[in-house]
């Protein structure tokens, strides 16, 4: 008898029998929700000592000439056709024209192969045409995104037979099919096992045929684009009553394509989603027939639905939301930045105050760290990955900063955000940030359930092995795979015992980090707080196992730090990327000062709550000595990276790259026009007030100044004058829309705002 086989059967075996009794039991939701997408650099972080070589190989994100061209022509020429107020004030929908151009230019279909008439863009060029598509509107944002993120057309193009995707791919790629999916009803939102959407096999009549197929029933809302869908897809539970597939009556969550024009289904009326005019509506069914071949993958996909929409969302809930809501991030730090330059109180910017530097530094570094970690995720799903937590992470995360960052751009602007009209370039953004927050996976569920509960089994070294051989119904193969899977589970956690008790101990100062100049001390840091963070998740499991899963709050803080470990190694990425730009280093600064802090808290409150308070107690003792020490950015900080968007600069231009600008004499424009003029002109200001004189007027008269200087500095008071001017409206206007609005009808299209000082 062997080391092992004694180990096996003496030491192991009481634990697997234990094991298998206590191991909560997994729902077949959360069981395909695991076993979705894949793992990426999340599994290096849960590991506790990450490769950071690893990380800086892999390479960033690129358009192709093609792809670029896109962006160059198409997109700027759609931006060009957006007028926002209009769409939404007037209009309550895109332009038909818009439309037009949509469809004839395969913005619903970039991401259909070629040979299916689409695009066959990378996710990361789907990623920029949504990112400047939405900095323009966030209607025609979304309207472009939807179709290419989870939908008929992504499921097709994974699990469609041949058959289905010759039919289907071409008529979505060029605009004849307008797709939407329907997953959501109103007994069913975050609990998909919970949906009483269903269909029953049986036989039927279709197109003049007796044929095997299902008869649907549904109630389905918050669809977006289903208003003028002609195509739906539909998640509902498959029954066989009659056994017309086998011996299984309840066959399980099921996806199946729906053309709008069969009988029994019916669209509904619009929803109306905090302000945003966006396609968004109700669809019923009542017994809608269709045959076995419109389901998605062909009977032999029945049943796996859940599953085939977790590997679709793995992917596109890491591109769509995330893509608008880093555009949100970056669009506040270009206007906000501009706007605090050239707006003046007490004859100084505003930006120069130190209580509005600290909003600015913030919106500056939550842009710098949501676009890094989109380009990071971005080069993952270049490279064919599916990174299911990582996308939980994005979702999440990149939704949650928006909302600060739109937030602190509305409480510099002030009045100028909130008074709305076409001059108004914040206000609408700022109504659409919960539709970003609830949409995909409310972001409540997201943070307390789904990234650590499904990051700690998907990406842990040994965890889902140790489970699917607790599960396994063969127990002696069972406990072959556990034995192995658990002692190296328990070599890796003494490991990271020591690894842990050093790094901390030491501040991180011998943590392992690649020679990356002044950004060195960031990668110790991230390996110290990585070890820390797989100690004290091996060490929750072990004390809490199964019972961790209801502790959400526990839940939720560690995923915090996981989220923070993966956007914080994505800043460092972006720096290294960038060719490691000194003039952008402060906000990397930032982006770390403030990811470590959150981080230190989040340790703090995990031990301050974790049930079994001696292992607290020694896990304090060893990954926090001396407390939670991190204090965020420091004042110093904070007003170099404010200056980072106050001024005119290529850091600036890198921190708010290839977004919209449409010369249209709008709020936007207005604002940029203001800005070039008011900085062109600083050497004059500086005169004038060493001269301590404040108006360009006297300080004519006075000879301070001259008259080529007094023109310029009169062209820049005029401009920003006309961004410092709000809208208003004849009552009668105001009243029309209110009344029209109630009663379900458009706003007239000759309601039009009047620019008032």
């Amino acid at each position: 008898m062997t080391s092992v086989s004694l180990r096996r059967d003496f030491l192991t075996r009481p634990i697997f029998s234990w094991a298998r009794k206590v191991m909560p039991e997994m729902s077949d939701t959360e069981r395909e929700a695991f076993e979705a997408g894949d793992v990426w650099w999340d599994a290096d972080l849960f590991t506790g000592s990450p490769d950071w070589s690893k990380l800086l190989a892999y390479p960033p994100a690129r358009l192709t000439a093609e792809e670029q061209a896109f962006l160059d022509g198409p997109v700027n020429e759609l931006c060009g056709m957006l007028d926002d107020w209009a769409i939404n004030w007037e209009l309550r929908d895109l332009p038909p024209e818009v439309w037009e151009f949509i469809k004839r230019n395969k913005f619903l279909g970039m991401i259909i192969p070629k040979e299916h008439g689409g695009l066959d863009f990378s996710p990361y060029a789907h990623s920029e045409v949504v990112r400047k598509v939405s900095s323009r509107s966030c209607a025609a944002g979304v309207t472009v995104m939807v179709p290419n993120s989870l939908g008929p057309g992504e499921l097709l193009m994974r699990f469609g037979t041949k058959e289905q995707q010759a039919r289907w791919l071409p008529r979505l790629a060029d605009g004849r099919e307008i797709p939407c999916f329907g997953l959501t009803s109103p007994d069913a939102g975050s609990d998909a096992a919970s949906m009483i959407d269903n269909g029953v096999v049986c036989k039927g009549t279709f197109e003049g045929r007796e044929v095997l197929g299902l008869r649907l029933n549904w109630h389905k809302r918050y669809i977006t684009l289903g208003p003028v869908a002609t195509l739906l897809g539909l998640a509902f539970k498959a029954y066989d009553p009659d056994g017309l597939l086998g011996s299984d009556k309840d066959l399980g969550i099921t996806l199946a394509l729906i053309p709008a024009h069969l009988p029994g289904v019916e669209i509904g009326r619009r929803h109306l989603p905090s302000m945003q005019v966006f396609q968004n509506g109700p669809n019923w069914g009542k017994d809608v027939f269709i045959p076995m071949d419109f389901v998605i993958g062909g009977t032999e996909r029945i049943g796996e639905g859940w599953k085939m929409l977790m590997t679709a969302l793995a992917a596109g809930r890491g591109i769509s939301l995330p893509s608008l809501s880093a555009a949100a991030a970056v669009y506040c730090a270009r206007t906000t930045g501009a706007y605090a330059r050239i707006r003046e109180q007490f004859n100084v910017p505003i930006g120069k105050f130190e209580g509005v530097e600290e909003p600015l530094a913030r919106i500056a570094g939550t842009a710098y760290l949501l676009d890094a970690a989109r380009r990071l995720t971005c080069a993952a799903l270049n490279e064919g990955r599916h990174p299911a937590v990582i996308s939980g992470i994005m979702k999440l995360h990149a939704t949650e900063r928006m909302r600060i960052a739109v937030d602190d751009a509305m409480d510099v602007h002030g009045g100028k955000a909130i008074i709305d009209g076409p001059q108004n370039y914040i206000g609408n953004l700022y109504r659409a940030v919960p539709v970003g927050i609830t949409v995909e996976g409310a972001n409540i569920l997201t943070r307390n359930l789904i990234i650590f509960g499904q990051g700690a089994i998907r990406a842990h070294p040994y965890l889902l092995t140790e489970m699917t051989a607790l599960g396994d119904a063969d127990q002696v193969r069972g406990l072959a795979a556990f034995d192995h899977a658990f002692w190296a589970h328990v070599g890796h956690t003494v490991t990271n015992i020591f690894r842990a008790f050093g790094r901390s101990w030491t501040r991180g100062a011998f943590a392992p980090a690649p020679e990356a100049g002044p950004a060195t001390l960031f990668y110790r840091q991230l390996s110290r707080h990585a070890s820390s963070f797989a100690l004290c998740a091996d060490m929750a499991l072990l004390t809490l196992g199964g019972a961790l899963k209801r502790k959400e709050m526990l839940s939720a803080r560690f995923g915090d730090i996981l989220s923070e470990l993966y956007l914080l190694s994505a800043a460092l990425k972006r720096w290294e990327d960038e060719g490691r730009q000194a003039a952008d280093f402060p906000a990397l600064e930032w982006c770390m000062a403030s990811g470590f802090k959150t981080i230190e808290m989040r340790f703090s409150d995990i031990l301050a709550n974790l049930p079994n308070r001696f292992v607290a107690t020694l896990l304090k003792f060893v990954m926090q000595p001396f407390g939670a020490r991190a204090v965020g950015p420091s004042d110093a900080l904070v007003h170099r990276v404010a200056q980072l968007i106050l001024e005119p600069s290529e850091a600036r231009e890198r921190l708010t790259p290839n977004l919209s600008h449409i010369d249209d004499d709008r709020g936007l424009a207005r604002l940029e026009k203001a800005f070039a003029l008011v900085t062109a002109n600083e050497d004059i200001a500086k005169k004038m007030r060493t001269a301590r004189v404040r108006d360009w007027r006297d300080a004519l008269r006075n000879g301070v100044i001259t008259q080529s200087e007094a023109d310029r500095l009169a062209a820049a008071h005029d401009a920003v004058s006309k961004v410092i001017e709000v809208d208003d409206f004849a009552p009668e206007a105001l009243s029309l829309g209110h009344a029209k609005l109630h009663e379900g009808r458009k706003y007239p299209q000759d309601v039009n705002a009047r620019v008032a000082s």
